[in-house]
């Protein structure tokens, strides 16, 4: 019997460990480290979705804390997040066609030749890519 093995989705972990813990009101989670998720993470927190995110090391292996951001009403910022470009269909746009997300009151997450980055910055930057993702 051929058994076969399903490739996982890293970037797609993270993000439902992000939602996960925003559904029952945890102030922080912990992912596996990788130089795309600490970028994707940078350009989250550079938008204002999370808080802060920390490289712990244990047992030789990394993680990244990632520390959520509430209101004062302790609700969460994000209310959506959501994988856009999966490893079965990639979406691709060019500068003129990066999509707003709720007319500009959410971001995408690129990923460019100047790297990743948010919407907003691909469009200063008159650059399109890879959407990655998208958050609300």
């Amino acid at each position: 019997m051929k058994v076969k093995f399903r490739r996982m989705d890293p970037i797609a972990n993270m993000l439902t460990q992000i939602r996960n813990s925003l559904l029952v009101g945890q102030k922080s989670c912990l992912v596996r480290y990788s130089k795309i998720k600490e970028e994707i993470l940078k350009a989250i927190k550079s938008a204002g979705y999370i808080k802060d995110y920390k490289i712990e090391e244990k047992n030789d292996r990394k993680n990244i804390r990632v520390i959520l951001a509430y209101d004062h009403d302790n609700n969460s910022i994000i209310t959506s997040i959501k994988r856009i470009s999966k490893s079965g269909r990639r979406v691709y746009c060019t500068k003129d066609k990066l999509p707003y997300v709720l007319r500009g009151m959410g971001i995408l997450v690129v990923s460019t030749s100047k790297g990743i980055m948010t919407d907003k910055s691909a469009r200063k930057e008159n650059i399109g890519g890879e959407i990655i993702c998208e958050i609300y």
